[in-house]
């Protein structure tokens, strides 16, 4: 078994271990983060099938951009929350 046929199979286990845990993660944290990591291994999925355009638009917007609106998302939902409950 050669090397870069070994680096694909473990890529590919990582891509669907991670896709299923933040798909199935209690916390919506953790989704978050697994989202993101899910997005950069997409990344090197593409790079390693030689299609650099796309690996880049997967970085860029898919774990990026949309990673970070996820995440400031989740920031102000918990802002609200922890206001919420000091009313109380």
């Amino acid at each position: 078994m050669s090397l870069g046929l070994s680096f694909d199979l473990l890529l590919g286990a990582s891509l669907l271990w991670s896709g299923w845990r933040a798909l199935s993660t209690p916390r919506l944290d953790r989704a978050l983060v697994l989202f993101i990591v899910f997005g950069l291994l997409m990344t090197l999925t593409w790079a390693r099938l030689a299609a650099p355009d796309i690996a880049l638009a997967e970085a860029a917007i898919g774990a990026g951009l949309t990673g970070a609106l996820l995440l400031d998302a989740y920031g102000v939902l918990q802002a609200k929350r922890l206001a919420a409950e000091a009313r109380k």
